[in-house]
């Protein structure tokens, strides 16, 4: 994932909206990922369109941990969101089974899909796109 110039760096993220109409999240390298970083993220992410809702894509490849307020946070229940589905790339098919099952205990409130590669990701998102 090539971050852009004018993405938004924040404590451990790069994040910015693509020419494509999905937001787009890349962890930096070795974060742990902590409630406030989250909150700090999510921010950014809700200010992309005030009006309208878009997917986003997350790429997870490289964190080093994230604790459970924040994992909690993000699945976005019990507050309010822009975005309409995740599309989260992780490292391994490993990293998957263990995504897969967090996914299945704390049910995101949008659609959250795991992939190992940005374009299949970027394929999914594709059909959450508003009109």
């Amino acid at each position: 994932m090539n971050i852009p110039e004018t993405a938004h760096n924040l404590t451990c993220y790069f994040t910015w909206m693509g020419e494509d109409g999905i937001a787009r999240t890349k962890v930096k390298k070795g974060s742990e990922v902590k409630l406030e970083h989250a909150q700090e993220n999510s921010v950014v992410v809700n200010s992309f369109y005030i009006d309208n809702k878009f997917p986003l894509l997350i790429d997870a490849r490289g964190i080093k941990s994230m604790e459970r307020e924040a994992r909690s946070f993000f699945t976005t229940n019990g507050r309010q969101t822009n975005t309409l589905a995740f599309g989260i790339i992780i490292d391994s098919s490993v990293s998957k089974v263990v995504g897969n099952f967090f996914m299945a205990i704390s049910k995101p409130k949008v659609p959250t899909r795991l992939f190992l590669n940005e374009e299949a990701a970027l394929e999914w998102l594709q059909k959450f796109k508003e009109k």
